[in-house]
């Protein structure tokens, strides 16, 4: 079973925010998440970006032709 938990580390210590769901002596990782992270990440796409780059056909509703015998 995987399980997350947001923690900190702090002075040598990692300080979780949530109890684990485990009792017993378990294997863990531990994944470090630095300013750098963030940096490496590609930005948030822009609402609207294609405006004006992309255009739809008028007849973009009409019946296709090619389906007229099944209508």
């Amino acid at each position: 079973m995987l399980t997350t938990i947001k923690g900190y580390y702090d002075h040598g210590q990692i300080v979780l925010e949530e109890t684990p769901p485990v009792k017993t002596k378990t294997e863990v990782m531990v994944t470090f998440l630095t300013g750098e992270t963030a940096k490496n990440q590609s930005p948030k796409r822009k609402l609207g970006g294609l405006e004006g780059k992309v255009t739809i056909p008028d007849d973009f509703n009409e019946p296709l032709g090619d389906l007229k015998d099944y209508m």
